[in-house]
């Protein structure tokens, strides 16, 4: 099996404890994101993902900046968001931070679109939230004109008419690399098509099979539309140890106070030390030690046939140096470990 593979790296910037078992200040935890892309980019991982949210738990509400403190610290990974929420903010900024970004990581800025499943920047910018798919369709609609196109003309009902109007800084070669973040809705699966997008799910639970469809259909409508597939990436957590006793050891707790705090908040039961072990047999957590990631990453490579792998490595809580040490994992052993199973994969029975 011959397949174009990347690999990346995500983080939220969630809010860690220090040595002493406390919670970082805010600020600690930006510095702490900066050094674990540089670690990331020394390991020769592809990509760099910031999450963006507007809440006490995670760091990041301004991922550009950081992600630019990042491009002056590496070399060659691609830096992007993860995902940054269309719906709140203007398309023409979006595009204005990133093409920035782009000139000073030169050419290494990625974005990923994303209706976004925190709604905390609706109320804090002033959007109405009974918007929310009209605002992401229309402001879509726009920054679609501006990565495609020099001169921008375009009518909505959201702001004001743009008629043959430049947006500066551009792009220096090519177009923004552009996904679009589908979690569960074939119709976004269509609207990556229709915008000429590639295409990232966002597997965060459950077996990583369902998203099949997904693919399917994405390639399907693609070739309908007359457009070359774009790349599909998929983003799941994960975290990386020496041992698969000592990955669980060390996630559980964390993974038991992010879920159980966005669970009171969404009405989700309780997580059970089990929901967790059936989320890393069977579902879409890639935690345990080297072997183990390795091995379920190809064979999510292998089922859905996707060209880039993202994961998001932050983990609630869980102290920096535990992240630092699951990113080195991560670059030095699992990357090289999928590639060593890929030449041999397609002739493996599926376990999903």
């Amino acid at each position: 099996m011959t397949i174009p593979l990347e690999f990346g790296l995500d983080t939220f910037g969630d809010v860690t404890t220090g040595p002493d078992g406390e919670l970082l200040p805010q600020p600690q935890i930006i510095r702490n994101v900066v050094e674990e892309a540089v670690l990331a980019d020394r390991h020769g991982i592809d990509f760099f993902g910031v999450g963006e949210h507007h809440r006490k738990d995670f760091a990041v509400s301004a991922p550009e900046v950081v992600l630019a403190a990042i491009a002056a610290r590496t070399s060659r990974i691609r830096l992007g968001s993860a995902v940054t929420v269309l719906s709140s903010d203007d398309p023409i900024r979006v595009f204005q931070r990133f093409s920035t970004l782009d000139a000073i990581s030169n050419g290494r800025a990625e974005v990923i679109l994303g209706r976004g499943s925190f709604i905390e920047s609706f109320p804090l910018f002033g959007y109405d939230l009974s918007k929310y798919e009209e605002l992401f369709e229309e402001k879509l609609d726009l920054f679609s004109e501006i990565v495609s196109k020099d001169v921008v003309n375009y009518r909505g009902d959201w702001r004001a008419p743009l008629e043959d109007q430049r947006i500066y800084p551009p792009i220096s070669e090519g177009r923004l690399k552009t996904w679009i973040g589908v979690g569960g809705s074939p119709e976004s699966v269509i609207r990556a098509v229709r915008h000429d997008m590639n295409l990232m799910l966002a597997g965060i639970g459950g077996d990583p099979a369902r998203f099949g469809p997904y693919v399917e259909l994405y390639k399907k409508a693609s070739a309908q539309a007359g457009r070359t597939v774009g790349d599909i990436g998929i983003h799941s957590p994960g975290y990386v140890a020496e041992t698969d006793e000592q990955a669980r050891r060390d996630l559980f707790p964390h993974f038991k106070k992010i879920r159980d705090r966005l669970g009171r908040e969404r009405g989700w039961p309780p997580v059970t030390e089990r929901d967790f072990e059936n989320e890393i047999e069977h579902g879409s957590l890639y935690a345990g030690s080297p072997e183990t990631v390795a091995r379920k990453v190809a064979k999510t490579v292998q089922t859905l046939g996707i060209s880039r792998f993202q994961m998001k490595y932050s983990a609630g809580p869980m102290e920096h140096a535990k992240l630092m040490q699951s990113i080195e994992l991560y670059g030095s052993k699992v990357i090289p470990l999928v590639f060593g199973r890929m030449a041999d994969i397609s002739t493996e029975p599926s376990t999903y």
